[in-house]
């Protein structure tokens, strides 16, 4: 069994050499990312531990095994104090202690690595911070931006056909017709994006300092400015997501590829990725999936108006078509990897009679005179 199976606390991992060049060198040799990645409880505390790590790290300078001993020395001297303290003053109450011992445990390694110098500036990274105001100044294509500022989902269509479900407290910025051999958008929040296949033209995301490059695919990513991580989950097709050109080290930018199922976070700190193969175990993510990515569009004989519904469910949307015409209307189709334009064309077919569908924000509008 290895020693580090038997790690509780942060300082655990702390006094690890070997985990200390994973986090600042990136040398993997024993294995860290597969093992954090084996539980969920296990990679919180894998990531408490980093964050403290790579914070006590001043610009430039490396730590050494024997700097970092003379600290953690100093460190349980300290909680020493802490459980003296405890004995004389009787406390008895082991909730308020617990939290205590903690924090002062925390706040002494965080004091003893001032006490060795290896803090230079407060809290100061070393990578360039993109934001979204930069990155849309940088475009010189006349942008449209959508905000969100309603309290549910609303869908954008874009010229392409690609639709983005946009998620509230989020903004989006698109040209009014793409141009050139690319499509750029630019994210700042949440978004739900179904694109258009064209392997001519990829499909460019620029959130924050990461760029998720795609041909055809749905995909979620979340990337707020004042959080710390970025999250890219893919629901079909193939993601490509790197670091932007623009953050230091981008000479070293890594690339992830990710399949259907599969989820990145990426680690605004030190400019990292981690992939997620198995997003079921990963609480934080299922947490953040919509409706669009739990309901099936997979339709085998299925009476229209049930699959109108399925649709309003998925983009919070509403559907007003006439039910008299169409109630006999039964569909066998496969909308799972299509816009939600190109949903509606492919139904609005499928019924004939010169069905048309109109779109006006979150209201659709279907006309028709009947099945065939």
């Amino acid at each position: 069994m290895q020693k580090r199976n038997y790690y509780i606390e942060i300082e655990d991992f702390l006094s690890d050499e070997s985990f200390r060049t994973w986090i600042l060198s990136k040398i993997d040799e024993q294995g860290w990312e597969e093992w954090t990645l084996e539980s969920q409880q296990r990679a919180k505390l894998v990531q408490d531990a980093r964050l403290l790590l790579l914070a006590m790290k001043g610009p430039y300078i490396n730590i050494s095994s024997l700097e970092l001993n003379t600290a953690l020395e100093s460190t349980w001297a300290k909680i020493e104090e802490i459980k003296d303290l405890k004995k004389s003053t009787k406390i008895k109450t082991g909730r308020y202690l617990k939290k205590y011992w903690l924090t002062g445990v925390a706040a002494t390694i965080f004091f003893a690595f001032l006490s060795v110098g290896f803090f230079k500036n407060q809290l100061q990274t070393n990578h360039t911070v993109v934001t979204y105001k930069e990155l849309v100044n940088d475009n010189i294509e006349g942008l449209v931006e959508q905000t969100n500022n309603s309290n549910k989902p609303q869908v954008i269509t874009l010229s392409d056909g690609s639709s983005v479900l946009l998620e509230p407290k989020s903004k989006l910025s698109y040209p009014k017709i793409f141009t050139g051999n690319e499509r750029k958008v630019y994210l700042s929040g949440e978004g739900f994006f179904e694109i258009t296949k064209n392997s001519h033209k990829p499909f460019f995301v620029y959130a924050n300092e990461i760029i998720t490059k795609v041909v055809g695919t749905s995909f979620r990513i979340k990337a707020y400015p004042d959080q710390p991580n970025i999250e890219v989950l893919v629901r079909t097709g193939k993601v490509r997501v790197s670091s932007n050109e623009l953050v230091a080290n981008s000479d070293q930018k890594n690339e992830v590829v990710l399949f259907p199922n599969e989820a990145v976070r990426f680690f605004r700190c030190d400019l990292s990725f981690t992939k997620i193969t198995n997003i079921i175990e990963d609480k934080t993510l299922t947490s953040n999936t919509g409706k669009i990515e739990q309901l099936s569009f997979e339709f085998t004989d299925i009476p229209l108006d049930q699959i109108l519904k399925t649709i309003e469910q998925a983009y919070l949307i509403k559907i007003d078509f006439p039910k008299d015409k169409l109630k006999d209307c039964h569909l066998t189709t496969s909308l799972s990897d299509q816009p939600l334009s190109e949903k509606l064309k492919i139904i609005c077919n499928s019924i004939g009679h010169d069905t048309s569908f109109e779109m006006n924000g979150n209201q659709i509008i279907i006309t028709s005179q009947g099945c065939y």
